[in-house]
């Protein structure tokens, strides 16, 4: 198994606009540990020791972080240049990634969250598995997963007017991919690119293998109660270290 971890985000909504001056969100420290350091030890914990990491805003950084990483770990990183374009470029950078033949565990650099929830993705006997939480605000920033008798309609941050579905989540961003469903995501990646569509984000790809024309058949990992933040405005990080941390803490020990 093998992990890609998104990570090349300029996370321009969490300064002023020039941005060189901000730190990637990945090494936003809690408690002493950075979000990155996090991630990995969480993976290296569940026995996942092989991990593509795909960087682009102030890679020298991360990779300086990446330094002190567990010495059983194998790390890759993977630049991609164009990180102020939509992250479908960064998903599609790791294209080779995707098509190895092998299970892929896809996960996005900015988010703190309670071990429990990557155990579930791991622990689910199917092969092609996403996590979902029913307990989100309502908003254009949650990316949405609308369900229908239990199966996906709709994967995406707006809910189309008049969509027929009886139960609705927010996705985690972490997903489990078969190797055929990887290797489909790649060469979706790639038709994204050679259709100028480089300015959309990676959700735009899953969602036409979560609920387009030719579904993939996903099963959904309820999460609903365990703690865990995605971090994208100044406010993410006051609530994580106020509310999500301390209940990570209360576990750890």
């Amino acid at each position: 198994m093998h992990a890609i971890i998104l990570a090349a985000g300029a996370g321009r909504r969490m300064t002023g606009p020039d941005g060189h001056d901000r730190q990637p969100k990945c090494l936003l420290t809690f408690d002493g540990r950075t979000l990155l350091a996090r991630h990995l030890e969480i993976l290296r914990q569940c026995g996942i020791g092989r991990v593509s990491l795909v960087t682009g805003y102030r890679a020298d950084l991360i990779a300086q972080a990446l330094l002190q990483r567990p010495l059983d770990m194998d790390v890759e990183v993977l630049e991609n240049p164009d990180y102020l374009q939509g992250s479908i470029v960064s998903l599609w950078t790791a294209r080779h990634i995707l098509a190895v033949g092998e299970t892929i565990v896809l996960m996005d650099a900015d988010v703190l969250y309670d071990q429990r929830l990557l155990e579930r993705l791991l622990q689910s006997p199917a092969t092609d598995c996403l996590l979902m939480d029913r307990n989100f605000e309502a908003g254009e920033e949650p990316v949405k997963l609308c369900l229908s008798a239990g199966r996906p309609v709709a994967f995406s941050k707006h809910i189309a007017a008049g969509l027929d579905y009886d139960g609705c989540g927010e996705s985690v961003g972490f997903f489990r991919l078969s190797a055929a469903t990887a290797e489909r995501l790649a060469e979706l990646c790639q038709t994204f690119m050679e259709c100028g569509r480089r300015d959309e984000p990676h959700e735009a790809a899953l969602g036409e293998l979560i609920a387009g024309a030719d579904p993939v058949e996903f099963t959904i990992e309820d999460i609903t109660g365990l703690p865990w933040l995605e971090i994208d405005f100044p406010a993410d990080v006051i609530h994580a270290r106020q509310h999500v941390l301390p209940q990570l803490l209360r576990l750890e020990t």
